[in-house]
């Protein structure tokens, strides 16, 4: 990292590095990731100022802001345009940690009803929606079908996944009015410096 990384995302950083060294499970990896990116990173306010500039994600994208070269876990930042909707899907076999350093968006989650993924349809029905704040993180498991939406304001996250997906593992999209199903390899990565 450039010594002017955000002091706070350095220390985030090397915090996971020691969750990782301690744990070899991905799930208890997370749930301490997951107390730590809301009682330290999301309330930093270095990091909620800096994140007024960050360069809009539209076009499926993510900003790409760390991968361990140790560990594999990765570090993506997305920000919403006011009123975007966010396409129903799945991280395969990632655990994925969403939080919302800026705005509110909406947190659905989603099951299958109807599965025939040989055929390209996989019906899913909306199970729960949770208004997402400013400073609260959605632990996301493996293959859970969910969506973020956005809201009137434009809106900020942090995203932590535990390993590489991008270009390295398929992951499934689902259409919520007609079932259509099919796999993709996730949002295109742009490289970007949290640096003061």
């Amino acid at each position: 990292m450039d010594k002017n990384t955000l002091p706070a995302f350095k220390k985030f950083v090397n915090d996971l590095r020691k969750i990782w060294s301690e744990n070899t499970d991905d799930g208890d990896r997370m749930k301490r990731a997951h107390l730590l990116m809301e009682n330290e990173l999301l309330v930093d306010p270095a990091l909620r100022e800096h994140c007024k500039n960050w360069p809009s994600t539209e076009g499926r994208k993510n900003l790409l802001f760390y991968t361990d070269p140790n560990y594999g876990f990765v570090i993506n930042g997305v920000v919403r345009v006011p009123g975007r909707t966010g396409s129903v899907h799945d991280h395969a076999d990632g655990w994925v940690l969403y939080g919302l350093l800026d705005g509110t968006e909406s947190l659905e989650r989603f099951r299958a009803v109807e599965s025939r993924k040989e055929d390209g349809y996989v019906k899913v029905e909306l199970v729960s929606d949770t208004k997402g704040e400013a400073g609260k993180a959605d632990l996301v498991p493996p293959y859970d079908i969910h969506a973020e939406q956005g809201s009137k304001v434009r809106s900020v996250a942090v995203i932590l996944r535990s390993r590489v997906l991008v270009g390295e593992v398929m992951q499934g999209r689902y259409n919520r009015d007609t079932g259509e199903y099919y796999e993709g390899s996730g949002p295109e990565q742009i490289p970007y410096q949290l640096t003061a």
